[in-house]
């Protein structure tokens, strides 16, 4: 392996080495380089020594740990009816957030213009300059063309098909910034956090549309244009329903929480969007438990694919419509329809984080670009 500084900061970072024996036994390297690369880690505060390691005859070493403090990061989750932002410590540990009630629909200027004021003004609530901002995230409900880092043809996102999103936030909020799906933040929060000896974990994200997310071997799956995880516009058989996207039978045209809406307005119980759906799920409503169900039932048979292609070991349900009814059906065509080698070790899940998975894993993942071992290596070369 390399043993620059930066990939010294990943062993301490992942907890495989705690002292500088650690990394010594691991590295090969010897105990003069070993104190050069952890000494110019430390001038950079980007780990500290703190208490004592495990004793091993004499006097006990200092422990190494990742600084997760001496830099904070902003981070926001953009959503349909509204939005989310956060300001975070490096471990992704959100330090204090808001709800900003701006409408995906009103377009990139307003949505951004509306999120880099709240990120500021969380800012200055909490007494931190531009000086210790590491970095921003952003996560959008539609696709993100990994090279860009701008919006892909999002079907439900009008007006803002190749954005420059990163180059707006920046204009406020002079950092680097990242842009991802919202589905893999998503998972990626989930799975940092909760399964992190998971090689394979799923997401699906039911709100007002349908998104999946997939982190395999500890990174975010992306596709080669941005697209994988896309499942609400895969189109079922037997379906004519019309679809945001402009196509017929997808999957979100009868399962996503603005089908499960429209079909209660039909029925005379008011709803526009997934949110309200939620509401009406967390109230108990007799139809909004129904028609969940049924789009659990839809969702499962589409989830059948992807757990027989993919084999995850964990599948997370998260959104507005999370809930036992949405679970429920999905479980209820998932294993029938899935090879049983596929879903015998499958541990299928309501989310733990909700709301918050987006936000810890957009920390995260931007973390963990900002302190990559080439990106550290570069910084103290």
């Amino acid at each position: 392996m390399s043993s620059g500084p930066g990939d010294i900061l990943q062993l301490v970072r992942r907890d495989e080495a705690n002292t500088r024996r650690d990394i010594q036994d691991l590295t090969g390297l010897s105990r003069v380089t070993v104190a050069q690369r952890v000494d110019s880690l430390i001038d950079a505060h980007l780990i500290k020594e703190s208490g004592g390691g495990a004793a091993t005859g004499g006097r006990r070493p200092n422990r190494l740990v990742f600084d997760v403090q001496h830099s904070m990061l902003a981070v926001a989750t953009i959503d349909t009816a509204h939005s989310r932002t956060a300001i975070t410590d490096l471990s992704g540990r959100i330090l204090d957030h808001e709800t900003v009630d701006v409408a995906i629909v009103e377009g990139p200027e307003a949505v951004l213009t509306a999120l880099a004021a709240s990120i500021l003004g969380l800012m200055e609530r909490n007494g931190i300059g531009l000086e210790r901002m590491a970095g921003t995230g952003v996560s959008v409900p539609g696709p993100v063309d990994p090279k860009s880092r701008r919006p892909s043809q999002p079907p439900i996102m009008p007006g803002w098909d190749a954005y420059p999103i990163a180059d707006h936030l920046a204009e406020a909020i002079p950092v680097p910034t990242f842009v991802e799906n919202d589905a893999d933040a998503m998972a990626f929060g989930e799975q940092s956090t909760g399964f992190s000896d998971s090689n394979a974990l799923c997401l699906v994200k039911v709100s007002t549309g349908i998104g999946s997310g997939l982190v395999l071997g500890g990174t975010v799956y992306h596709g080669i244009d941005g697209g994988a995880g896309d499942i609400g516009h895969i189109r079922l058989a037997g379906v004519d329903a019309l679809c945001q996207c402009g196509s017929r039978g997808c999957l979100a045209a009868v399962a996503s929480g603005r089908a499960v809406a429209m079909e209660l307005s039909e029925r005379g119980v008011p709803a526009r969007s997934g949110r309200d759906v939620g509401a009406l799920l967390a109230a108990g409503n007799v139809d909004a438990l129904e028609l969940t169900h049924t789009a659990g039932q839809r969702i499962g048979e589409v989830m059948a694919t992807v757990v027989s292609m993919v084999n995850p070991g964990v599948l997370v349900v998260s959104g507005d419509l999370a809930s036992s009814a949405l679970l429920g059906g999905l479980r209820e065509t998932l294993y029938p329809r899935s090879l049983a080698r596929a879903t015998r070790n499958l541990d299928v899940r309501l989310s733990s984080l909700g709301e918050d998975a987006g936000l810890i894993g957009l920390a995260r993942i931007v973390a963990d670009s900002l302190y990559s071992a080439d990106a550290v290596n570069a910084r103290l070369a």
